[in-house]
């Protein structure tokens, strides 16, 4: 046993990260979301909804619970597959996008938060996407590689083997 495995020893062993459960967080952002979008458009007070409000938010809060990430799930307006249909997501996303000015006075420290994990998700997607097009330039180059290997002529391989 060397002694870098004896400090090896001696320092605390290091815990996997572990995920944590933004599924509740996200939820209440949605409905406090949601309550200043009603109240500024739609005439109602004190955080209460309008019956389509009402519609939307409870299809979209069940939609959360039945999340094919579970609780590593990103926030819903940067999922790349959004689970509530076609009309849902457009009237979820109008409405997120409608509440976030009177989010930002009421509740600054939520909205900056949730700004904070959107930025995250959307950096993690564009270091994905640059990885995978950058796979996807290797393997274009070895096809033409290979490509080029292939298509010289018999009569070339077989001047080269004379002068051998």
């Amino acid at each position: 046993m060397g002694i870098l495995d004896k400090v090896k020893s001696l320092l605390p062993k290091r815990k996997p990260p572990e995920l944590k459960n933004n599924v509740p967080q996200e939820k209440e952002n949605i409905r406090k979301t949601f309550g200043k979008f009603c109240n500024a458009n739609h005439g109602t007070t004190d955080g209460k909804l309008c019956a389509k409000c009402t519609a939307v938010l409870s299809t979209v809060l069940i939609k959360i619970n039945r999340c094919p990430y579970g609780i590593g799930k990103p926030i819903c307006e940067q999922c790349e597959t959004p689970c509530f249909g076609e009309n849902f997501t457009k009237d979820f996303l109008a409405i997120m996008k409608g509440g976030q000015k009177k989010m930002l006075f009421s509740h600054p420290v939520m909205t900056i938060k949730h700004k904070m994990a959107s930025l995250g998700a959307e950096y993690a997607k564009i270091q994905r996407d640059k990885k995978t097009s950058d796979k996807q330039k290797e393997d274009a180059e070895r096809v033409k590689a290979k490509f080029a290997n292939a298509t010289r002529s018999p009569k070339t391989k077989s001047k080269k083997r004379r002068k051998k």
